[in-house]
């Protein structure tokens, strides 16, 4: 369990909070690239770490983020026409640039006046790039902006990458927490009669025929191995597979808010979550797959579109359609007599249950045991950052972006072999490294 100042030092990420300073060292995913389609297109709202801004796309094809209202009389910027490289407001014609600078004050007469005006008023304005099909925002001190985390989907062709997002509606942490959680897959995922029917569904092609789904269903208590590397934590759970085996799943966990999860084998795709706080009680999830060694094809595509693995069936605001208001569109009758928990999709049933925990999980009154030792890793290691953030010492993961083009996946190992020699075994590399 945590103490309840541990728990909202976890939880908030509000500017000027312990957590909220570290995530404004790395770069955050705002916004998908197809939000934003066209040069000189409708502004967005965004609302990221509680701070409300607006995104736009500028005639030359930059993003923008920028303080919401104009400086003159707070008109919101949200109505403003983008046009000829920048956001000019309705009110009273004054424009922007994407880096906040003002180029036109229409309403005061040329002259000095003016061009002092046009020097000293200025949009908040943060540093974006476009990558993997997402567009990342820095919000920290410019003097320690890091390079973009060199993930593996972001160097990839877009043939060969599948991006999503989707509301959750609950604290960034607790849907972290349930990403990295392996354990619960032979549970919460699985079929309550004919696994290979139902478990199959939720997960891509299943390497050993039904093996891994026997597996996961038979061992309820997967041991397991951690190792720190430079970008965070390898997590390895190993399962009894058949005798003389164990079953592997490992997953990444990579700071400050990326998890890579278990379940590609060799030639599989593999998939990401990134959990990025809108408040303290909801959070946008992006979701990445990515095949290094073929393209996507249009019926991978379709199935992530309509709700498979990480990815979830969502509307046109991207609020799933299973949802916290609807009760996940939950099924009894298919809750007795196929699965465990009668919702469709694995994405929502990680809701259901990451929601069911409250807007912000109670972590001072769990009960915590051997299975929760990714969970309490993670803690210690984002709990660990932000004090040493407050103490002066600058996260290191963040001056290392290549250490983030690292694989999670799973492998069939002997039952003697320790974590590292499976590391070697599957990836080439003791901590993924692809």
């Amino acid at each position: 369990m945590l103490s309840e100042a541990d728990n909202i030092r976890l939880t908030r990420t509000g500017a000027g909070t312990p957590m909220g300073n570290l995530f404004r060292r790395f770069w955050q995913p705002v916004l998908l690239s197809a939000e934003l389609p066209e040069p000189d297109g409708a502004p967005l709202r965004v609302t990221i770490m509680g701070e409300d801004l607006r995104a736009f796309r500028t005639t030359d094809g930059a993003v923008a983020l920028v303080s919401p209202r104009c400086p003159h009389r707070g008109a919101d910027l949200f109505f403003g026409r983008n046009e000829h490289g920048g956001i000019r407001c309705v009110y009273h014609g004054w424009k922007f640039a994407a880096d906040g600078r003002c180029l036109a004050i229409p309403t005061l007469e040329p002259g000095a006046q003016r061009d002092r005006a046009e020097q000293h008023v200025r949009l908040t304005a943060y540093p974006t790039r476009e990558s993997g099909g997402i567009v990342w925002a820095y919000f920290g001190p410019v003097e320690h902006q890091p390079a973009l985390p060199d993930m593996e989907f972001m160097a990839l062709p877009d043939s060969h990458v599948f991006v999503s997002k989707k509301l959750q509606e609950c604290n960034w942490a607790q849907a972290a927490e349930g990403g990295l959680d392996t354990a619960h897959f032979s549970f919460l995922h699985m079929a309550v009669a004919d696994a290979a029917d139902v478990t199959e569904r939720v997960m891509d092609r299943i390497s050993t025929g039904s093996d891994t789904v026997r597996w996961m269903r038979d061992d309820g208590t997967p041991h397991f191995t951690i190792l720190d590397h430079p970008a965070g934590l390898v997590l390895g759970a190993a399962r009894r597979g058949d005798p003389g085996q164990h079953y592997w799943r490992i997953s990444q966990f990579l700071m400050p808010n990326h998890g890579l999860t278990p379940n590609a084998f060799p030639g599989d795709t593999y998939h990401g979550q990134t959990w990025v706080p809108i408040d303290d009680e909801s959070c946008w999830i992006y979701c990445y797959s990515w095949n290094p060694v073929r393209p996507i094809g249009d019926a991978d595509r379709a199935r992530y579109k309509a709700g498979f693995s990480v990815h979830a069936a969502v509307d046109a605001a991207y609020v799933p359609l299973r949802r916290r208001d609807n009760d996940y569109l939950i099924d009894r009758v298919a809750q007795k007599t196929e699965s465990y928990t009668g919702i469709e999709g694995v994405s929502e049933q990680d809701a259901a249950i990451q929601d069911s925990q409250g807007r912000i999980a109670d972590r001072t009154a769990e009960y915590l045991g051997p299975t929760d030792m990714g969970v309490i890793r993670f803690r210690r290691a984002v709990l660990g950052a932000a004090q040493g953030l407050e103490n002066g010492e600058e996260p290191a993961a963040a001056a290392n972006p290549g250490a983030f083009r690292v694989r999670g996946g799973g492998a069939v190992a002997p039952a003697e072999q320790p974590l590292d020699a499976v590391m070697r075994g599957r990836f080439g590399d003791p901590f993924g490294r692809a």
